[in-house]
């Protein structure tokens, strides 16, 4: 079972970027999968996640408006895309998955993370 991020780079402020987690060895429909960042000497920030059977998303009011998270269920795949971005959104973005069957966002328990991927605003 592994979750991997990928999709991190270098882009400047008001530019976008699409960030995608895989999983292997497991299907993501069945699970709440979340985003997780954390910029140097800071404390990790939930950002967003999308539950399981229903899809509803959760935000982050930092975030609100400008990061959309979705599924594409063929690809077993959920994306993170980011628009607007801004210098405070710099950070190590992590995939991770609450691994209960049918899980949601409500309370999630995170107990699968994937390696993370850097994403950095600056001009």
């Amino acid at each position: 079972v592994q979750l991997q991020a990928s999709g991190g780079g270098l882009v400047q402020p008001g530019g976008s970027l699409r960030l995608s987690c895989t999983g292997s060895g497991l299907t993501l429909d069945y699970y709440a999968i979340g985003w997780i960042r954390q910029a140097p000497g800071q404390e990790r920030l939930w950002v967003l996640c999308i539950s399981s059977r229903d899809e509803t998303t959760h935000y982050a009011d930092s975030v609100k408006g400008r990061f959309t998270i979705s599924r594409d269920s063929a690809k077993n795949t959920v994306y993170l895309q980011m628009n607007s971005l801004k210098p405070e959104d710099t950070a190590v973005y992590y995939c991770v998955a609450d691994l209960v069957y049918y899980s949601d966002c409500m309370a999630p328990n995170f107990n699968s993370w994937g390696q993370g991927t850097q994403v950095t605003v600056s001009s």
